[in-house]
């Protein structure tokens, strides 16, 4: 009896310092998982005025939208593309003096680049560079206010980046087109602003 109590204070022992390494390691994990969260504040306040500028494009577009007809469920094709070319004219035109680098301005542009050639190097960044170059998107306006083309390819960003990059609201997206990047609205395919030099 004492001997099997003996073994089960000894896998007692082991489960809870194997529980243990496990809460430390998601815990690490966790932090490499919110990069954001250790940035300068001079950093903080660049990427906070940047996702600012972001959530004031987002609520010029829901309110135009809700001023539009609602599609119904049973929508044909045809009336749901046409309902995404009135929601495109609606916001081009609210949005019609919106220029280059409006919402990507030089000081996070200057964090996004870094952030880019941070996160991929040597082989990684030769083989996101070979992704995005291959990628049929060779024709894609780099034009402010203007949709993205429906038959060209949607590069997604790596999930690696995307938590080094400032958080963007569900209907916003960055797209690679070459070495731009660019935010592109999700529902309408407006190219609301691009940066170039983004990939290394």
């Amino acid at each position: 009896m004492k001997k099997l109590s003996v073994f089960a204070m000894a896998l007692t022992l082991c489960l809870t310092l194997a529980l243990s390494a496990s809460t430390g390691a998601q815990t690490t994990a966790g932090q490499k998982q919110d990069p954001l969260a250790n940035l300068s504040a001079k950093d903080k306040q660049t990427v906070a005025a940047f996702e600012k500028r972001v959530k004031e494009y987002v609520k010029l577009r829901e309110r135009l939208e809700g001023k539009m007809p609602k599609l119904s469920k049973d929508a044909t094709p045809e009336q749901i593309e046409a309902h995404k070319t009135a929601f495109q004219a609606r916001v081009r035109a609210a949005r019609a003096g919106a220029k280059p680098g409006q919402m990507f301005k030089s000081d996070i542009a200057g964090f996004i680049r870094a952030a880019v050639k941070d996160e991929f190097k040597g082989r990684e960044r030769a083989e996101l560079r070979e992704t995005v170059f291959e990628a049929e998107t060779q024709g894609v306006p780099l034009r402010v206010n203007y949709p993205y083309p429906e038959a060209k390819e949607l590069v997604e960003m790596p999930p690696t980046l995307l938590l080094r990059l400032p958080q963007l609201p569900k209907q916003v997206r960055y797209r690679f087109v070459g070495r731009n990047m660019l935010l592109v609205d999700r529902e309408n395919a407006l190219i609301l602003d691009y940066m170039p030099d983004a990939l290394p």
